[in-house]
């Protein structure tokens, strides 16, 4: 545990002066593949550093929040594109919103007592669910793998909002929400594009699924030139996500993931498709969330979670956040739900 702190305080030294340089010099440099290469040093240490941990979700966060987020918004920031455009007014800005899921919010909004309500229960959940694992050794294997899709979703969650809160007292500025209520979703279009993990699709429609549509209308209508990115976009998330899952296991990818994400590219344009072609019958919102959440379950156990479990990475993981909680003890834990549902 020692050890892992020291790595965590000087990778995120490094990370803190490499996006300073981001800050002063690149803007300075013509954009395209000029400013393109004067960051590529930056782009490069962020694929290494998430190798210098051996605690899982120490190498999970920090490959998300540099490897996948700050490299995309830098890419695009190459081009004089995406959330770094304009470039915040102070360098604290500037980091804030290069490393951490997170976007200025444009008008405020009153608060939502409700969904305070909401994220304390889930939070009630997750200390219920590590309490579960007690008794993991005589839970059936398809019981212990709807658990650990239950604590990846409601960890990814309190995690988010634990850093959204803080960034938004540190910068003094109400911040866009991670997540709309995934759980509600009416289809996969809906899922992915205005429910779940908001700051990805934010950053993958400039950088992958506009280029792509641009270039499928040279040689098909506007109208269906929106699959070639559709697919695209899902293609680069689900090697992204294979690159994360390198991280975790260390060992060689087996395309599960990306085939998890092909899958649901491939339905999200059917369902596209038809929608445009025919007039369906309406499905009742009920029935159309149960099969929209039990379908992304379903191919999260059959292609997302398999490798993981293979790997031992999520019995480490479910150890760590065991650890954790033994460590700060049962008041920090309740203080830490407090915390979040006062600041939501």
């Amino acid at each position: 545990m020692e050890q892992e702190l020291k790595n965590l305080i000087k990778v995120w030294i490094t990370a803190l002066i490499s996006i300073s340089y981001c800050y002063y010099i690149p803007p300075r440099v013509k954009s395209g593949v000029p400013r393109l290469l004067s960051l590529c040093p930056v782009l490069s240490l962020f694929l290494v550093l998430p190798l210098c941990f051996s605690s899982v979700h120490l190498s999970l966060i920090t490959a998300f929040f540099l490897t996948w987020l700050a490299n995309f918004k830098l890419i695009l920031f190459s081009f004089d594109k995406g959330p770094l455009i304009p470039i915040p007014a102070s360098l604290s800005r500037f980091i804030c919103f290069t490393c951490f899921p997170i976007k200025a919010q444009q008008s405020p909004k009153p608060q939502n007592h409700l969904s305070k309500l909401f994220f304390a229960i889930k939070v009630a959940i997750f200390g219920v669910l590590l309490h579960l694992y007690s008794y993991r050794k005589n839970m059936s294997p398809s019981l212990l793998l709807a658990l650990y899709s239950v604590h990846l979703y409601l960890e990814i969650e309190i995690i988010l909002s634990f850093v959204k809160n803080v960034v938004c007292i540190f910068l003094g500025c109400d911040l866009e929400p991670q997540s709309n209520k995934p759980y509600l979703a009416t289809s996969l279009q809906d899922f992915w594009g205005r429910r779940w993990n908001l700051m990805v699709p934010a950053i993958l429609r400039p950088a992958v699924y506009a280029p792509m549509s641009r270039v499928s209308e040279r040689s098909m209508s506007s109208r269906w030139a929106l699959f070639p990115g559709i697919l695209a976009a899902f293609i680069v998330s689900g090697l992204v996500h294979e690159l994360l899952f390198f991280y975790l296991t260390r060992e060689m990818p087996t395309w599960e993931v990306t085939m998890f994400f092909v899958l649901h590219g491939v339905c999200t344009a059917a369902e596209l498709a038809v929608k445009k072609k025919t007039k369906v019958m309406q499905l009742s919102p009920v029935l159309s969330r149960l099969l929209t959440v039990g379908f992304v379950f379903a191919t999260a156990g059959w292609l997302f979670t398999p490798q993981l479990i293979r790997g031992g990475v999520m019995e480490r993981y479910t150890n760590e956040a065991l650890l954790v909680v033994d460590f700060f003890g049962q008041k920090f834990f309740i203080l830490f739900g407090i915390f979040l549902t006062s600041t939501e």
